[in-house]
């Protein structure tokens, strides 16, 4: 199962706040623990998913530093201002049991 978190916005987003959870349990994403999904961030995230469900480490990925080896780090594409008017969100990825 993986828990991803949104840790920081940059710009604006309309979509998360800060703190918001996204639950995937192998195919499914466990909608009565995740607080929002965005259609533009969903396939960024569900491209690493599988690996690190199945146990790849994120800094085999080369998603994290050593210094963080727990846990995953992505962000949705939208580049925000001055190109959209909505911003970068990063995301926060953790395996959980």
């Amino acid at each position: 199962m993986i828990e991803i978190t949104v840790h920081q916005i940059r710009g604006r987003c309309p979509v998360f706040k800060v703190g918001d959870k996204i639950v995937i349990d192998g195919p499914r994403i466990v909608l009565e623990r995740t607080n929002a999904l965005c259609v533009h961030a969903l396939p960024v995230l569900l491209h690493y998913v599988p690996a690190l469900e199945h146990g790849v480490k994120p800094v085999e990925l080369d998603i994290t530093k050593a210094e963080d080896p727990d846990h995953a780090y992505l962000q949705c594409p939208d580049p925000g201002e001055p190109f959209t008017c909505g911003g970068t969100v990063i995301f926060r990825l953790k395996k959980i049991k």
